[in-house]
């Protein structure tokens, strides 16, 4: 019976907002209305609460009928903000951004690494001071995709300087209109400033914008990092870079064994990877995002690297005929209609993706640990100051 009240909903929503004449933001904000913007979310919050499964029924029906996805321009707010204000948030705060996430009102971005502190979070020195109602945030913040046209951050701050690193640490909601937050583009060897360094001069936060108690911060942390990993992990409908690289090799037809072996390894990989993606789709339906998200995101990202150097490989001299390597900064137009076609260009781009979302070092203690159960690696102690 839920099955089919969702389809009928979903029916519904097309018939009375036809993707072909209704506008982007209005088709949103009837999706989020009708509970179909995260099915397994309480009613009146974008949700019906009901399996999240049924979520993919939803996103596929309404994709084949040319409707807009909410979850493309806000990647960070729809898989990973929106699901820290369910678990951690206040009634308040659902309402206040639940609604704006999804219709793209409102993009999020994320402040958590710092130049001191990126593998190891916990040691982040970002300091935020009560005052009265309010918070006073100083430090500086590092890798932050989108944070130039982004209008909430996700913050992990530091509260209690004397307590162990990961029991001083505090989550925010900070508004990046605010005076004191200088966004400045950080330009990569690809010629694009896709990541910023964010700095924070006594930018002044209300309490109401904390999520979950004051030095609790680790564990929504965390909760962020878990959904980060799945949205690494997603299923992806379109052709991947393994079937890129196929698709060259098709082309070039290179007579060359050792190319023609590595290229069936990465074919065989990708499937095996694509099932453990799905594996974890259907354990996170059944619950929260655990070890899964980590290890396939390992393994996918080192199977983006490997296909586009086949990729340059299978070019030749090619290869080395790089377009332009101007800085183009993000903007609201730039990042949504950003297709990347040139395959020297993804090469170049990929080799962020071992660092970002979490690098694979720490992905391969994840797996140690959480998955082979081994034991965990000592660290010594070290300040918070």
């Amino acid at each position: 019976m839920t099955a089919k009240l969702v389809a009928d909903r979903t029916e519904d929503l097309l018939r009375t907002h036809p993707p072909g004449t209704t506008g982007r933001h209005a088709f949103l904000t009837a999706q989020y209305e009708a509970g179909l913007a995260w099915v397994h979310f309480p009613e009146g919050l974008g949700g019906l609460g009901m399996a999240r499964a049924l979520q993919r029924e939803v996103d596929t029906r309404l994709a084949a009928a040319g409707a807009p996805d909410g979850a493309s321009a806000n990647r960070l707010g729809y898989s990973m903000g929106a699901a820290v204000l369910l678990a951690y948030g206040t009634r308040e705060q659902q309402e206040r951004f639940l609604r704006p996430i999804f219709t793209g009102d409102e993009r999020w971005c994320q402040l958590f690494s710092e130049p001191g502190a990126g593998s190891d979070l916990a040691s982040v020195t970002t300091r935020a001071v009560r005052s009265g109602d309010e918070w006073v945030v100083n430090g500086q913040k590092v890798w932050s995709s989108m944070a130039n046209i982004s209008a909430v951050g996700m913050l992990l701050a530091r509260t209690d300087p004397d307590a162990p690193k990961h029991h001083g640490l505090t989550y925010f909601l900070v508004d990046m209109r605010s005076p004191g937050v200088d966004v400045r583009p950080l330009r990569q060897m690809t010629g694009e400033a896709e990541f910023n360094e964010v700095y924070l001069t006594d930018v002044r936060i209300p309490d109401s914008a904390r999520i979950g108690p004051v030095s609790a911060g680790w564990q929504v942390a965390l909760a962020t990092l878990m959904n980060e990993r799945v949205l690494f992990n997603r299923e992806r409908p379109e052709k991947g870079p393994v079937d890129e690289a196929l698709d060259l090799y098709r082309q070039r037809a290179v007579p060359d064994p050792e190319l023609r072996t590595r290229m069936i390894d990465l074919w065989i990989r990708a499937r095996v990877q694509r099932l453990g993606t799905a594996r974890a789709a259907a354990n996170l339906a059944a619950g929260t995002p655990g070890p899964e998200g980590s290890t396939g995101k390992l393994a996918y990202t080192h199977l983006i690297q490997e296909a586009y150097e086949l990729c340059l490989d299978l070019l030749g001299d090619e290869s080395m005929l790089y377009d332009s390597y101007a800085m183009t900064a993000y903007s609201e137009e730039t990042f949504a209609g950003r297709v990347e076609h040139d395959v020297r260009r993804r090469f170049l781009r990929s080799r962020a993706t071992t660092i970002e979302g979490g690098t694979s070092e720490i992905l391969r203690t994840i797996l140690a640990e959480r998955t082979l159960g081994l034991p965990r690696a000592s660290h010594p102690p070290r300040t918070n100051r």
